[in-house]
């Protein structure tokens, strides 16, 4: 990530359904949001509410959606699920670590993406695993 001088701090966030407090640690070892395949060896952070949303909606579970704020406990590099194949340039502010997330906040109020879009998106996801297509990396 690069980092021009700022008197302002970035604000990431981690879209979900798990119940987190704060100070709580986001680790990797889990299953993706997705809630399949093998444990991953990464955490994902965005710097867009609009990515934290996706992932809060297509989170697998039957848990509240939510929205943390979180702050990076080390180096974060781009997510090349997205920026490699996806949005070359990293537009979404889409990145990963191997060090824990700390949560530092909720977005206690924010606007999903209308039913049809969301629907498009799983459709979309669904193809890409029926195709084999490995959608994290």
């Amino acid at each position: 990530m690069s980092v021009t001088a700022s008197q302002f701090r970035q604000t990431f966030f981690h879209g979900t359904r798990a119940d987190l407090a704060h100070g709580d640690l986001i680790v990797a070892g889990y299953t993706s949001n997705f809630g399949e395949g093998e444990p991953l060896s990464w955490v994902y952070c965005t710097g867009t509410l609009d990515a934290a949303i996706w992932g809060a909606e297509l989170a697998a579970g039957d848990g509240q959606q939510r929205i943390y704020l979180v702050e990076p406990t080390g180096p974060i590099v781009d997510d090349p699920n997205l920026t490699d194949k996806k949005f070359p340039g990293n537009p979404t502010l889409s990145y990963r670590t191997r060090d824990p997330l700390r949560v530092v906040g909720e977005v206690a109020k924010w606007q999903g993406h209308p039913i049809e879009q969301l629907q498009q998106m799983r459709n979309s996801l669904k193809r890409l695993k029926a195709e084999g297509t490995k959608i994290i990396d």
